[in-house]
């Protein structure tokens, strides 16, 4: 009973995350850019019983009895496909349509260091820095950052913006002189192995990559040059990839497995105490 108990409760935890995969994923469903996630169970350790090895009865599983210990979530997948897209018809919002890539944003942490954020969100906005000077930013308030890693920073009498087809961003002003700069955009192989945030976002690479079996470009890749291959609509935003049917149904099935689960912890809790009151 105690065994039965220790099951339970092993696979229990890892429901409850499954759970909160999938809240998520219903509470981003209309987040610009957002990815769908999906938690994957694997086996954990179990034990082999030997009590039929003479039983010569030809079985597509192994002889004897495999007595587990539980499930446990192996891998929180990403799900990569192209969200639906939205006409906004405004200069700086911005939509994605190769898989995989991300816009480069800059975050500060509270010890202010500066690292790089990857996102599909590409609503944009501009904020002033300085007297006369402004900086492009995200819907978060954090500076999109160039090919270069840098800030985009220009003078704020700006009359209209344009996209070239690899990804530049041209600046027009009334004197007819222009400013370009080319955004940062990288290709994550791997996001499942970088730190996730909210509403989609990912941030850095873990430091222990190399015990992972990854290398950084296996991971991600930055596109850099005149010829980097950028899929990137201007006017428009990438909608969540997110199903909600199919996360409807996924609670269900989560809620009857955690369910399932709590009962044979009360069970088993129950035949414990006939066993104690029969003692």
């Amino acid at each position: 009973m105690l065994r039965t108990m220790m099951t339970a409760t092993n696979t229990l935890s890892q429901v409850q995350q499954q759970l909160d995969t999938i809240s998520s994923n219903i509470a981003n469903s209309n987040t610009h850019g957002y990815k769908a996630q999906q938690a994957n169970f694997s086996e954990m350790l179990y034990q082999q019983f030997k009590n039929d090895e003479y039983d010569r009865t030809v079985r597509d599983t192994p002889v004897g009895i495999r007595y587990g210990v539980g499930a446990q979530i192996g891998q929180i997948q990403s799900n990569q496909a192209q969200g639906s897209i939205q006409l906004t018809e405004r200069d700086l919002d911005f939509a994605l349509t190769t898989k995989n890539q991300y816009f480069n944003v800059l975050m500060q942490n509270d010890a202010g260091e500066v690292r790089t954020a990857y996102t599909r969100n590409g609503s944009f906005y501009v904020s002033p820095t300085e007297a006369g000077i402004v900086t492009l930013v995200n819907s978060d308030g954090y500076q999109v950052a160039d090919a270069n890693g840098q800030p985009i920073t220009f003078p704020d009498d700006v009359t209209q913006f344009t996209m070239d087809p690899d990804g530049t961003l041209v600046a027009n002003y009334e004197n007819g002189t222009t400013l370009t700069f080319q955004l940062g955009i990288s290709s994550l192989q791997k996001p499942q192995v970088m730190e996730k945030l909210q509403g989609g976002t990912y941030i850095g690479l873990p430091e222990n990559l190399g015990e992972l079996g990854f290398t950084q470009a296996q991971v991600l890749t930055d596109l850099q040059g005149a010829n980097r291959q950028v899929g990137i609509q201007k006017g428009a935003l990438e909608m969540s990839n997110v199903d909600l049917s199919q996360e409807m149904t996924n609670l269900i099935q989560a809620q009857r497995s955690y369910q399932f689960n709590t009962r044979a912890v009360t069970i088993a809790d129950q035949m414990l105490g006939l066993i104690n009151g029969i003692r």
